[in-house]
């Protein structure tokens, strides 16, 4: 059974064949290893192979682990899943980036919490592209209004748009779903006068797609670190 090196070089080599197949300049898309219910052991494992951005869905594990990680001190922790209001203060006071934000609330709950000593929170807006009511993330037509007040707030740094679209073996589905994404980032971008530069969309099944749309970050988790463990509470 190939380790998470193994893996990880893995990924990056399909990673840079899919931008070579679109067109895209080597390196551009950024990988994060969502290392969800895997042990710190597994992300030292993952940094000693050069990998320094990870995502974590819950947020006492996530918290966990950067406490027991904190001698790694380049590692930069995404909390990518959905958050409670409960919750926000421990993303705002070990997290560097929140991809998930789809209500105003929870982003004005983080930048309160965010200390004024640490830099500012790195978020994106998590945006329903497939219009399923069972999915997390704000409707499109609502998004404008949505990053206007996130914009609005203080230690917060709305980088960009996050998107999980439904499972599909429909490629021209797919595509479609990362397209919509693309054009809501060049909406925004044109509405705002902010850069934008993050699309966060791709995971170990959709990675080439995404990429192929202009993803700019994918996530993987499974493809990397093997198949889930039992899920913790969170």
């Amino acid at each position: 059974m190939p380790g998470i090196a193994e893996n990880l070089k893995a990924v990056r080599a399909q990673m840079d064949t899919a931008e070579r197949k679109s067109g895209r300049n080597p390196d551009s898309v950024h990988l994060l290893a969502v290392s969800k219910t895997w042990p710190a052991e597994a992300v030292r494992e993952a940094y000693t192979a050069g990998q320094r951005d990870f995502g974590e869905n819950y947020v006492q594990e996530g918290v966990e682990k950067v406490v027991a990680l904190t001698e790694l001190p380049d590692l930069v922790w995404h909390f990518i899943g959905p958050l409670q209001s409960n919750k926000t203060r421990l993303v705002a006071e070990h997290f560097h980036w929140v991809h998930s934000i789809d209500r105003l609330k929870i982003a004005q709950r983080l930048a309160e919490q965010r200390d004024a000593q640490l830099p500012p929170l790195n978020v994106c807006l998590q945006v329903n592209v497939s219009g399923e009511a069972s999915k997390s993330g704000v409707a499109p037509e609502d998004l404008l209004a949505l990053a206007r007040g996130v914009v609005a707030l203080p230690r917060l740094h709305l980088r960009g748009l996050m998107c999980i679209p439904e499972p599909s073996e429909d490629e021209h589905l797919l595509a479609s779903r990362f397209r919509l994404l693309v054009e809501l980032r060049d909406q925004l971008q044109r509405e705002l006068d902010v850069p934008l530069g993050t699309l966060s969309m791709g995971m170990s099944a959709d990675m080439a797609q995404a990429i192929a749309a202009g993803s700019t970050l994918v996530r993987v988790g499974t493809a990397i670190f093997g198949g889930r463990p039992a899920k913790p509470a969170s």
